[in-house]
């Protein structure tokens, strides 16, 4: 049978379809897109606003207008927090909660065991069959109850296939204990759960093998993780684990809470290269009065602390961002500070929502409701402020090089797109990858639009060659939700050392050394300070700068080169002894960054050493 999805809201969604797909895959359902005659449409639905519901159910009639005898099961937030409205729907024949999700194949089952397919099509009395109003209540509620009393993460298996081809989403945590006053989520999902982080690792380990080279770490609350009192790890401690995983690929944060995290945070995540130099950090408002109002548990001041530890780290960080305009009581000036924050801040993304009232929630009972036509007016004006915002931000990385993962090749531009690690929309145009003749008319305003690109296409162009590909690249110039970009071959920050470093050059026969012993993983020379009557150096002929920066694809080499020490102790004639020092970083007295061990015999050694 053919088996459709459509997917409203997060990210958290996005990766519970995906886990969905996994499992439907296997018990024999073919996936299909949503277009031409399809059996089943599962519909996870979003209610984070009324837009969102409002979306849902028109997804929900457009499927079953589509096909009309097709199953409609509709999942997700809006179907956990209104299952009567959303069963009330047309056409809907199952309605399943957030935590009993995951048996949406046992459900189709159980529907289809009662209810017979007939003629491709389900007989006339099957309409609504799992949906008894008061059972249906009945049963969500006891979810609800589920939700709530969860003690642990309920593990839905790991992903072995995702529907994108570079990037790929590990949903870390569930639930929300932050209750924002105007948020529905912590009722939609419920109390805070954690992933073990051993299940994490398995799964993205199993996708970096696959040849994913974006992992997404994604939750309700990701930066909540860990916080229960079972749980010794946090969310830093994942991104450790993930950082010290062999593979050419990079780790990104969906969004950090600055409900839970602070500047000092931040901080400690600085020092894992392969973490994406953007983070979506929420701000809602720029007032403190309303973020107060909205239970945000943090004030302007502490925000823009985060905001100056990121931008004094790397001015070119991306920082994205959501804000809410017509919260109950949001006068002018409140609104002039969410205004003034976006001027004032070169965001690369500012999400814009008008404030929705979700029945159940502290706001949604508050004084000082902001009518419609105000709302939407605020909303245009922080629109194009965000978009200012955008414009500086790019601007600020013009002539900047990055690295892209190429995504796509979007044939109308006859261009390459893809995301630098800062979240900036690179456009490449074939012909400069394929080393062609490039021509770009620019724009007098110094933007774009898609009529200024051309260049030769050909048919026969093999344009899934780069997607998937890393690309070092130099940003030129704005266009559209973007920027234009060059390939280019640059050094890394890695390169950059060994290009200054002296022992590199001692491989690489660039300096002369006394070489007593050589193969092709190490290099073993004589001091030309000597401390001893014989005083050897053994490196390794691969980068690595200090003990501290050895990794778990380093152990062979490490082994292999305790052995070598042995081994050149016995050439050396040591057999009364020898000492074998590390001097690892600035403190332990290492002067090279470049990770060596001195043999040190011929002599008597004192202890302590000097």
């Amino acid at each position: 049978m053919k088996i459709a999805f459509h997917t409203l809201g997060c990210k958290v969604n996005q990766y519970e379809t995906e886990a969905l797909k996994n499992n439907l895959s296997a018990k024999g359902y073919e996936i299909a897109t949503d277009e031409g005659a399809i059996d089943i449409y599962i519909i996870n639905t979003c209610t984070v606003t009324s837009l969102a519901d409002r979306k849902s159910r028109q997804y929900i009639r457009r499927a079953k207008k589509l096909n009309p005898h097709s199953v409609i099961a509709v999942t997700g937030c809006y179907a956990q927090v209104s299952p009567e409205e959303a069963a009330g729907i047309e056409g809907v024949d199952i309605v399943v909660g957030n935590e009993d999700k995951m048996n949406i194949p046992e459900q189709l089952e159980k529907f289809f065991a009662d209810k017979p397919v007939q003629n491709g099509s389900k007989s006339q009395d099957a309409g609504n069959a799992l949906l008894d109003a008061s059972k249906l209540n009945e049963s969500v509620m006891s979810e609800y109850e589920l939700l709530q009393n969860a003690d642990e993460y309920f593990e839905i298996g790991i992903i072995s296939e995702v529907g994108s081809r570079t990037r790929a989403f590990i949903k870390v945590q569930d639930g929300c204990d932050r209750f924002c006053s105007y948020c529905i989520i912590p009722y939609a999902r419920g109390k805070l759960q954690s992933r073990p982080l051993e299940s994490i690792v398995s799964e993205a380990r199993n996708l970096i093998d696959k040849g994913f080279k974006e992992i997404v770490l994604t939750g309700i609350n990701t930066a909540l993780y860990g916080v229960e009192s079972s749980f010794s790890d946090d969310i830093e401690s994942v991104i450790k684990a993930l950082n010290s995983l062999a593979g050419d690929f990079r780790i990104r944060l969906s969004s950090l809470e600055p409900t839970v995290i602070d500047a000092s945070y931040i901080k400690k995540l600085f020092k894992y290269e392969k973490l994406c130099h953007h983070i979506h950090l929420s701000l809602q408002s720029g007032s403190d009065k309303i973020l107060k109002s909205m239970n945000r548990r943090y004030s302007m001041d502490e925000y823009m602390q985060i905001i100056k530890v990121l931008t004094e780290f790397d001015p070119e960080y991306g920082i994205s961002t959501d804000i809410i305009v017509g919260f109950p009581e949001e006068t002018n000036e409140d609104f002039e500070e969410s205004l003034k924050i976006t001027e004032n801040i070169d965001f690369c993304k500012v999400h814009v929502f008008k404030y929705s009232n979700r029945k159940g929630t502290t706001a949604s009972t508050m004084r000082g409701q902001i009518d419609g036509t105000e709302k939407s007016k605020r909303s245009a004006v922080l629109i194009t402020a965000g978009d200012t915002s955008a414009v500086r931000f790019f601007e600020k990385n013009l002539n900047k090089e990055k690295k892209v993962l190429i995504e796509e090749f979007v044939e109308d531009l006859g261009c390459y797109t893809g995301y630098t690690d800062n979240y900036i929309k690179a456009y490449i145009h074939k012909t400069h990858l394929q080393s062609e003749h490039f021509n770009c008319n620019h724009a007098n305003n110094g933007t774009a639009n898609s009529n200024h690109i051309t260049g030769n296409r050909s048919s026969s162009d093999n344009i899934d060659k780069y997607v998937n590909e890393f690309v070092n690249v130099r940003l030129t110039e704005i266009f559209e939700d973007g920027m234009l970009a060059e390939p280019i071959e640059f050094e890394t920050k890695e390169e950059k050392k060994m290009s200054n470093c002296i022992f590199c050059k001692i491989v690489n026969k660039e300096i002369p050394a006394n070489v007593m012993y050589e193969d092709d993983k190490v290099l073993c020379f004589h001091d030309i300070t000597p401390k001893a009557p014989v005083h050897v150096l053994l490196i390794p002929k691969k980068h690595i700068v200090s003990m501290d920066d050895v990794r778990p694809e380093d152990q062979e080499l490490m082994g292999y080169m305790i052995v070598k020490i042995k081994e050149i102790a016995e050439t050396l004639d040591l057999e009364n002894g020898y000492r074998v020092v590390n001097n690892c970083k600035k403190d332990g007295g290492q002067t090279v960054d470049h990770l060596h061990f001195h043999i040190l015999g011929k002599r008597q050694m004192i202890w302590p050493p000097g």
